[in-house]
């Protein structure tokens, strides 16, 4: 499959600090892309390397074969980004600030920008300054989609935006995904990431940790299981994999680690009344790497 974006060896360094540090990744057109990690990993900087916005001091970038900052005014016609911060013009309107904006890209599909008025629920008559974040945040989303561009670059781009406006946006990645379009998506917002996204890779201080499809991942943490039973308690004690054992009457509960086939094994001739297994969030992923204090 080809690659929308190729990262090799990726190295930006400020003075003597590397915000990121030899950074190898490869994103697949069509794909949607997950780029996680605590604030001051180097999602941002990587986002601004690839849009051109600044120069990495060694390493390659290319998105669709093309250099990111030797190739940028071509690239910039199939390339659109949405920033955290939508910094736009106090005294336009917010259908002036659209329109400057479909000009400035160069490309825009008038139609489904339309739609995407309606859907976001923007009020396109007022000014940018009376706007709240969110409504501020909704105009670079919808001028972003509006472009119908071969790649989306989004940081953090549902900042501001209510739980409905959240279901929107990530209807409108699908459609993306859907139409061949590919989408690196840098969020918080875990559970945004988990509905959308085919792929994630966990930055840590510039550098990757783990990159792979969410079940994969989901694999390097536990499964929880809960079991309620008829008859005596079975002794899991030494079952291998089983960990953090908690009984409570007829319940228990456990966390596997690797093949559940012990388990099963264990439970074998057990009066098992019922049972339920569940795989871990990305968010418990993302807290067993980073710790409770980073997961946002």
């Amino acid at each position: 499959m080809a690659h929308a974006i190729e990262i090799e060896q990726l190295t930006k360094r400020y003075g003597g600090v590397a915000a990121i540090d030899a950074l190898d990744l490869t994103i697949d057109e069509g794909e949607v892309f997950g780029y996680l990690g605590p604030n001051g990993a180097g999602k941002s900087t990587t986002i601004a390397i690839l849009i051109g916005l600044i120069r990495a001091t060694s390493g390659s970038a290319r998105i669709f074969g093309a250099d990111v900052w030797r190739d940028a005014p071509s690239l910039h016609r199939r390339v659109a980004s949405v920033p955290s911060e939508a910094n736009l013009w106090p005294s336009l309107t917010g259908e002036e600030a659209l329109r400057f904006l479909g000009n400035l890209h160069g490309s825009v599909d008038e139609a489904y920008r339309a739609e995407l008025i309606d859907r976001f629920q923007l009020v396109t008559d007022k000014k940018i300054r009376a706007y709240s974040h969110g409504n501020r945040q909704k105009v670079l989303l919808i001028a972003a989609f509006a472009s119908r561009p071969d790649l989306l670059i989004l940081d953090e781009p549902t900042t501001g935006l209510d739980p409905l406006m959240e279901q929107v946006f990530q209807g409108e990645v699908r459609a993306a995904a859907a139409n061949g379009q590919t989408v690196l998506l840098s969020s918080h917002i875990l559970s945004e990431v988990e509905a959308v996204c085919d792929r994630v890779a966990m930055l840590r201080e510039g550098r990757l940790i783990e990159t792979g499809h969410l079940d994969v991942l989901r694999g390097l943490v536990a499964l929880r299981v809960h079991a309620t039973f008829d008859g005596p308690m079975p002794d899991l004690s030494g079952v291998e994999g089983v960990s953090r054992v908690q009984v409570d009457g007829a319940s228990l509960e456990c966390e596997v680690t690797g093949p559940v086939e012990p388990l099963l094994r264990a439970l074998a001739d057990a009066r098992v009344a019922r049972m339920t297994t569940r795989e871990p969030s990305l968010e418990e992923l993302f807290v067993s790497h980073y710790g409770a204090g980073d997961a946002r």
